[in-house]
């Protein structure tokens, strides 16, 4: 199937102007996700505010013609670098060229059998996790013969187009996720923190067995903690095997959750899996915050990582109707975690009409003075079939400033976007899904991981190959939120190695925070007004004429955009002021601002002054303006910038603002 194709997109002021102004394209009445054709390779598809750019089938290799939902085939996990996707998966991992998202190509495919095949990359390392019992070290397809292999493999992908096998760490479980965690102190090593969730392996490897918790050095309830050694990864090998579970009065090594909170999942039926806590199923490492979320079978936990080689546990919270703790994403700030439960393994059918939106969701919690408090769950917001296996699954933030985001896969539910801003009141702002791989009967398939990088979604998807998405400007998501999402650039992506995201300063992040203080408008004004306005709450004008002079009280906000002020506007100790292609016949009087502030495309007849604001971390802009009079700054934290868009000043530029002209 070739791969679609869609026109670029530049963005300008103007064109921020513009598309901030189109309606979303909301979910109709019934949702179109609902009753979707099925198929392997042209099921129908449905998408609010997000657009597909392109499809890439699996490789030869990498699926079973006769049955794509084979599991010795299965993409799982992605990990991306430059402008290269790598894409697990229990036969091996496909390389992908993503310099042009709208026109994805395959750059490689690797053999390499044994499962789950979850990927991460680190220069010119990918590391890769073995858990199945057919694994060899050498790669090999016939499972026979050649030496058993579970573990981490670690790839030399210098030459991206032929890896080359550097090292391969065997452990007792191997290894069904891993997670990279770096030390900031330390740039010469970088730590695997590897959750291995199979049985113990019983072939004679050194230092295995299968005790029970009060036995002598149980391979279970523990993680292991590979040392990877940049200069020389062949030397890579096990440092620790922390104790994460323990309790910490008795020193029990399963300190946490040992039996299902009740015989039965709420729904009635048997617990699958079992929410037992010998192991981690996956770990998000924050490295810039020396933190880490483990979602650990029974338990979700909180985990110092400020030294990585020894990681200790902070914070433990369970979940009657969790089934599963699969695995966290934390917030950009380290203020909030999200939480996914695999009710069902991945392979049921768990958005069913009959199932509660906390089976199988997202749980959000808090975190406060370091302690987890529950606020919310997330469910995917549409019933699937019994023929679609879904549950909450793998996801990674959207970089939109000011706001939480999230986009997650589903499996065969699709994708979802979440705005988890308000964590108590998460909601869906934008969604792909597909039909039902077989409308017949229950088919593995969906997508395994949903992630954004460099300004778009990928998606695995387990049993039909690669995919591209764009988010489109809604009501729920501005161009200018889109534009300055695009502009954090990273040099990788490994989804389970948060890192911190800033934003370097831009018309886009500025008019970013208009569009979100827009949908708080308390009072809006459009068309004519006779007389003078004092602005309390948030004051929005819209395409209106104002007759006289605006003052804004301290703590309200003003948002002007395309409009007219017949008279001077005053301002002390607002929360916020942003005027857009706004004419002000008057002088222009700013100061004390707590929150942000920006004039960018107006004209002033008069003199400004902006003065005092402390705006922490977010730069007041003055940009595009033309000013009939004095442009005075003076004592604002940051000072105000123009991003690189002068302003025409008929006067002096003085102060801060003295090159902003």
């Amino acid at each position: 199937m070739a791969p679609s194709l869609r026109k670029g997109f530049a963005v300008t002021a103007a064109a921020l102007l513009a598309l901030a102004l189109l309606p979303g394209v909301a979910a109709a009445d019934p949702d179109p996700r609902i009753g979707l054709g099925g198929g392997w390779l042209d099921a129908q598809e449905a998408a609010s505010n997000i657009e597909h750019l392109a499809h890439v089938d699996k490789p030869a290799g990498a699926f079973d013609p006769a049955n794509p939902s084979n599991f010795s085939y299965v993409a799982s996990d992605m990990a991306f670098s430059g402008t290269h996707a790598f894409m697990g998966g229990y036969n091996g991992f496909t390389v992908f060229d993503v310099s042009n998202p709208s026109s994805p190509s395959i750059v490689t495919n690797v053999i390499c059998p044994g499962g789950q095949g979850d990927v991460s990359v680190y220069g010119n390392l990918l590391f890769m996790s073995v858990e199945e019992t057919r694994g060899r070290v050498d790669c090999g397809t016939d499972a026979t013969v050649g030496q058993r292999f579970q573990g981490v493999r670690v790839f030399d992908i210098s030459n991206v187009a032929s890896p080359q096998q550097v090292a391969a760490v065997q452990l007792c479980r191997g290894s069904h996720t891993h997670s990279l965690v770096t030390d900031p102190k330390d740039a010469s090593n970088v730590y695997v923190y590897v959750s291995g969730t199979a049985g113990v392996r019983n072939d004679g490897l050194a230092g295995c067995n299968n005790n029970p918790a009060a036995g002598e050095n149980p391979s279970r309830w523990r993680i292991d903690v590979i040392k990877v050694p940049l200069a020389a990864p062949q030397t890579a090998a096990v440092v620790n095997n922390p104790r994460l579970f323990a309790d910490e009065t008795t020193g029990a090594v399963d300190g946490l959750q040992n039996q299902p909170p009740a015989p039965r999942h709420p729904s009635g039926s048997n617990w699958s899996p079992s929410p037992v806590t010998d192991a981690c199923h996956d770990i998000t490492a924050y490295p810039a915050l020396g933190l880490a979320a483990g979602a650990c079978e029974g338990n979700g936990i909180l985990i110092d990582i400020s030294d990585p080689a020894n990681p200790k546990r902070l914070d433990e919270v369970s979940d009657p109707n969790f089934a599963y703790w699969h695995s966290a994403t934390i917030n950009n700030d380290g203020t909030k975690v999200v939480f996914t439960d695999e009710w069902g393994g991945g392979t049921g059918a768990r958005c069913r009409d009959t199932d509660l939106p906390e089976w199988g969701a997202d749980a959000i919690f808090d975190i406060v003075d370091g302690k987890m408090q529950f606020r919310s769950y997330y469910k995917l917001p549409v019933p699937q079939t019994v023929q679609e296996n879904c549950v909450a699954h793998n996801g990674s933030l959207v970089p939109v400033p000011g706001r939480d985001i999230m986009v997650q896969a589903w499996y065969q539910g699709g994708l979802s976007l979440m705005d988890f801003t308000d964590s108590a009141h998460p909601k869906e702002i934008a969604f792909f899904d597909r039909g039902p791989l077989n409308p017949n009967t229950l088919s593995l398939a969906g997508f395994w991981s949903a992630y954004w990088y460099n300004g778009q979604i990928y998606g695995s998807e387990i049993a039909r190959g690669f995919d591209t998405f764009g988010l489109k400007p809604s009501g729920e998501l501005s161009a200018a939120e889109i534009q300055a999402a695009r502009e954090v650039q990273a040099p990788r992506l490994n989804a389970q190695h948060q890192q911190k995201i800033t934003w370097t300063p831009s018309l886009a992040t500025a008019r970013a925070r208009y569009d979100q203080l827009a949908r708080t408008c308390t009072s809006t004004v459009t068309g004519n007004r006779n007389g003078g306005l004092v602005v309390d709450g948030v004051t929005c004008l819209d395409g209106a004429t104002v007759r006289g002079a605006i003052t804004v009280r301290p703590g309200a906000s003003l948002l002007s955009i395309n409009s007219s002020i017949s008279g001077g506007l005053s301002s002390a100790s607002a929360s916020a002021l942003h005027l857009y292609d706004t004419t002000v016949n008057g002088a222009v009087s700013v100061s004390g601002t707590t929150g942000s502030l920006a004039v960018v495309d107006s004209t002033i007849r008069g003199a400004v002054s902006l003065s005092g604001a402390r705006t922490p971390g977010v730069e007041p802009v003055i940009a595009g303006n033309e000013v009939n009079g004095i442009l005075s700054c003076s004592d604002n934290t940051p000072a105000p910038i123009n991003v690189g868009s002068r302003n025409t000043v008929r006067g002096l530029a003085a102060g801060q603002c003295a090159s902003l002209d």
